[in-house]
């Protein structure tokens, strides 16, 4: 989604970042979450800002864990453990941290979207949770998901990883609003944000994780099960076979 000649994001207000990067249909690698965090620095370091906006070029949001990388990479993932940061640093930072869906989302792009204050998206959107076709578990992105929409569905959307359409998503918390002109809705988003003082939204975020809380027992358990996983025979092989021949689980 390219906003960039929106005058919304022309506001000193905004700092956007695109999370796809080229040919790679927005995959998430330790790079991405580095860029991430960098983005959040710079934003938080400018007094005029009060929104992070998350984009993609249109299409795909992000397709999740970057699969080849996962199988080139043997031992505990410390990825998931930064990445399990990033999601966490989204509930926290004093600034509106929102995104803008214009295509597919899966795996680790849904945990991005629900560590989002605020999720806008087109009605042709679609959001899923795929890692269970690998033997996989979304261990990093379900703390925030079932935060953002509620156990059964978040459980849901892991065990049958079906892609839930704009609707669906709206209907059960995981987008905020949904509209044909994201610009507009941006638009909107940014003129409310800018009535507001950063200490207040850093002090509702204080509160709002005060009451439903992502602990450092709940980053230690999320890491531990997505390693375990990682190393299962089972697991690695079908990685292997997608980054050596691009074949996928139940293809085999």
């Amino acid at each position: 989604m390219d906003l960039s000649r929106s005058r919304a994001v022309a506001s000193p207000l905004v700092r956007e970042v695109c999370v796809n990067r080229g040919g790679q249909a927005g995959t998430i690698d330790d790079a991405l979450v580095r860029r991430l965090h960098d983005e959040l620095d710079a934003a938080e370091a400018d007094t005029r800002c009060r929104v992070l906006l998350i984009t993609s070029e249109p299409g795909v949001f992000s397709t999740g864990m970057d699969l080849v990388d996962a199988a080139r990479t043997p031992g505990p993932q410390e990825s998931g453990g930064r990445f399990f940061d990033l999601l966490r640093r989204f509930t926290r930072t004093p600034l509106v941290v929102a995104a803008v869906v214009d295509g597919r989302v899966a795996g680790g792009g849904v945990g991005l979207l629900a560590a989002c204050d605020l999720v806008l998206a087109t009605p042709r959107s679609t959001f899923a949770l795929p890692e269970a076709l690998w033997g996989l578990l979304p261990c990093c992105v379900l703390p925030f998901l079932i935060r953002r929409t509620g156990f059964q569905r978040a459980y849901a959307m892991a065990l049958t990883t079906r892609p839930l359409g704009t609707a669906e998503a709206a209907a059960c918390g995981l987008v905020d609003e949904v509209a044909d002109d994201p610009a507009k809705a941006v638009r909107r988003l940014v003129f409310r944000a800018g009535k507001l003082d950063g200490a207040t939204v850093g002090d509702l975020k204080r509160y709002a994780g005060a009451l439903w809380a992502i602990t450092d027992d709940t980053r230690r358990l999320a890491v531990e099960e997505l390693d375990r996983l990682m190393a299962l025979p089972r697991v690695r092989d079908r990685l292997t076979a997608y980054a050596a021949h691009g074949r996928y689980p139940w293809e085999s």
